[in-house]
């Protein structure tokens, strides 16, 4: 059964084939049909865009790549037949990217059309359905990701997550007072190791770091891992005499005195640590500038193998 909505543009230049063909459609039921010449198709499809086209010849091969265009900036997709005598392997292979989806010989007018603006107008539908639903599949997967507080590969905290943490603790030291210890845990030979045994495997290791760092923490702490090469820890000890490396020197050597067993054997990790230390004198603090701050210590505490600290001074 005809879809009298299905709107359809004939771009066609000879007006005797272009005529027959409007024809033929509004005898089988086709309500919103459009005629002009293929120089003239762009204008009216901005104007007001087609389900389906039919074209034809040379003038509508060139025009099915520009329709492309203009389908990839509205993100639609027209149905575009051509009316053409020539061989079908060509115009319809995927890798001459031409844009044509149906071939129509003008000798079979008569017999086919009708039936290849049925199949088409059933594809187009199958088409939109799909866009709209890759469409609400998109904003979905983008909702979730913006409220998505957990990194899914070692199921710590994501960076979002340990931006509102951070924010929170330094909230509560300038209410209550105590203190922030502040780690940014940096993997040293993680390029090297990558290179050597490819993305699957790094993979394992950062899962098996994240395991690790959880088994060693305190369940109040703060444990997120912000990109392939880094870990941060929070803690909220009472004083900031406690912010010193002798604390977490337990944390350092568990990662870089034992080995990790992965697929490819037992692998050396050799992991830095820098300290940032504050308390509520050291407020107000950019949560960001801690990141930065620890990121400048780091390259010392792989010089040195010790954990490398340093304590915001008091604001004056």
């Amino acid at each position: 059964m005809s879809n009298p909505n299905l709107s359809i543009l004939l771009a066609i230049d000879d007006a005797g084939l272009r005529h027959r063909a409007a024809e033929l459609l509004l005898r089988g039921g086709y309500a919103d049909v459009r005629l002009c010449e293929a120089a003239n198709a762009l204008a009216e499809m901005d104007q007001r865009g087609a389900d389906l086209l039919l074209t034809a010849g040379d003038e509508g091969l060139r025009l099915a790549s520009k329709v492309r265009v203009l389908d990839e900036a509205t993100e639609n997709h027209t149905w575009v037949v051509l009316m053409d005598s020539r061989d079908s392997a060509h115009l319809l292979d995927e890798t001459a990217d031409l844009g044509i989806d149906d071939l129509l010989p003008p000798t079979l007018l008569d017999e086919q059309l009708l039936a290849r603006v049925h199949a088409g107008d059933r594809l187009y539908n199958v088409l939109q359905r799909q866009r709209r639903e890759t469409r609400l599949l998109r904003d979905n997967i983008a909702s979730l990701e913006q409220r998505n507080l957990v990194d899914p590969l070692t199921g710590l905290g994501n960076g979002r997550y340990l931006r509102q943490k951070l924010e929170d603790s330094l909230r509560q030291i300038q209410a209550r007072g105590g203190a922030l210890c502040y780690l940014l845990i940096g993997l040293q030979n993680a390029d090297a190791l990558q290179r050597e045994y490819g993305e699957e495997f790094y993979d394992e290791l950062l899962q098996g770091v994240g395991r690790r760092l959880q088994q060693m923490v305190r369940p109040l702490d703060v444990l997120a891992r912000v990109d392939g090469h880094h870990f941060v820890l929070l803690t909220l000890p009472r004083s900031l005499h406690e912010c010193a490396p002798s604390s977490f020197k337990r944390l350092h050597d568990g990662l870089n005195l034992k080995g990790f067993m992965t697929s490819a054997g037992l692998v050396d990790l050799r992991a830095g640590i820098s300290l940032v230390g504050l308390d509520e004198k050291s407020l107000p603090v950019e949560p960001l500038s801690l990141f930065g701050e620890a990121s400048r210590l780091l390259p010392e505490s792989y010089q040195s193998g010790l954990v490398n600290a340093r304590r915001l001074p008091a604001k004056a």
